[in-house]
Order: C-alpha cells, then structure tokens, then sequence
C-alpha cells in the first residue's frame, strides 16, 4: 500500500522575476506582472487541488514604494482590476481572501476594493488566499511591540507574560499557521523582509524559474522536494 506524501498546510510565495521575464522578451514590466497574475491564477487552482489550506503571495513590499511611480501606479490598477475579474471564480472554487500588512498607505480606491474581495469571499472554506500588500517583517514586528507596549502602559498586560504565543497573537497572521514551506522563485535565495518570525521552521525552495514560468510541473516539483525534507523541528528523531 503506498503511503501519502505530506502536503504543506500552508505555503508561502515570493514572486520574484517579473520584470526579468518581460525584459527577457523585450516588453514593459507590467507586461510581466500581468502575466504574473496568470500565474497566481494557476498556482491557487493547483494549490487547491492539493489540499494546500493557505497560500500567502508577496504581493508589494514596503520596499516596492521605491519603484518607478507609473510602475507603482500600473501594479495598484492592476490589483484592482484583478479584484474584479477574479473575485466571481474565486467564489466558485471556495477560496477566501485575506490581506496582511499595512493598508493604510494604499488609496482609497485600493482599499475599498481589497474590503470588497474580502467580504465577498468571506464564506471560502477550501483554500485562504492571503495577500501580502505593503507589508514587511519588520514593520510588522515594530506593530506587534508598538502594541504589546500600550498594552502594558495601559496595566492590561505584565511584561512578564509577553513570550512567544503573545507575539504571534499581535502579527498580522494571527488568523493562520505558521508556513510549511516558503518558495522564492528565479532562483534568488533570501526572505526579503518576508515572514521572518513565521518562517522559523519552514521548508525553502528556491527554483530557477521566473514567476510566471511557474507551471504546475513546477509546482508539484517543489511538493516533492517539500515531502522528501526530515522536518524535526530541533528534535532528535
């Protein structure tokens, strides 16, 4: 009888090649994230499949403000038309949408239409989608503190009680499990400000393709490499 390859409960995406797919084909590089967003299309539907619970995209980093304003500006629409073209079949496959990061930054055209997808997908129980949009680690964790120290200013908490559960509990992803298994693709290999207190154990995979050449062949590649780990979590075994 042959036994089931684990499957990461919750995997983590970082989206890295974009704008070296399109150079490499002498288009713009929103012509690249466009087909990026095929990408996320495909790799949800796969994911799904799988019985993949939770599939965290880096979607705009803190550091993305730096880039070109009309490219900036080319990622917020697109966000935004996606959030309309998607929203009705992703209510069809059951996949519900969260956001983690800073909202607040984003205009209100954007976060009106992130409430928007998130309302309306709310009842998803397949799959949680989670964008990660203006967030980095550290600001999250700067967040967190910032919280943890009203918290015991205002004599709700000691700082005696303030351990590992109590800071997870002030992160963004509060609502979900720590990532299984972290993919960088293009070949790339560090976290970028991603996810760095959540990330402690995970599995990396760092394929050399570039997003949008991440096909489920690809895919199914990084489960393999995922179920073949010894995850001992510091323990002898």
């Amino acid at each position: 009888m042959s036994i089931a390859k684990p499957i990461p409960q919750h995997i983590a995406i970082i989206m890295d090649g974009n704008g070296r797919w399109a150079k490499l084909r002498g288009k713009d590089r929103t012509e690249g994230h466009i087909a990026g967003v095929e990408t996320i299309r495909t790799t949800l539907r796969i994911a799904a499949q799988r019985g993949v619970r939770y599939l965290t995209f880096y979607a705009f980093s803190t550091e993305n403000w730096g880039r070109p304003e009309a490219e900036v500006n080319a990622l917020m629409d697109l966000l935004c038309r996606s959030v309309i073209n998607e929203t009705p079949e992703l209510i069809r496959m059951g996949i519900c949408v969260r956001t983690i990061g800073d909202r607040s930054r984003f205009s209100e055209r954007v976060q009106q239409h992130l409430a928007q997808i998130e309302e309306q997908t709310a009842a998803g129980d397949r799959l949680t989608m989670v964008l990660a949009l203006n967030y980095s680690s550290r600001d999250e964790l700067r967040r967190a503190v910032q919280e943890l120290a009203r918290r015991v200013e205002a004599g709700t908490l000691q700082a005696s009680q303030i351990d590992e559960t109590c800071i997870s509990e002030m992160l963004d992803t509060a609502f979900m499990p720590d990532p299984d298994l972290v993919i960088r693709t293009s070949g790339e290999q560090r976290l970028s400000n991603f996810l760095m207190w959540q990330a402690s154990y995970a599995e990396f995979y760092f394929p050399e393709v570039l997003w949008p050449d991440f096909t489920e062949e690809e895919f199914d590649r990084a489960l393999d490499v995922y179920a073949a780990r010894d995850r001992r979590f510091g323990l002898v075994k």
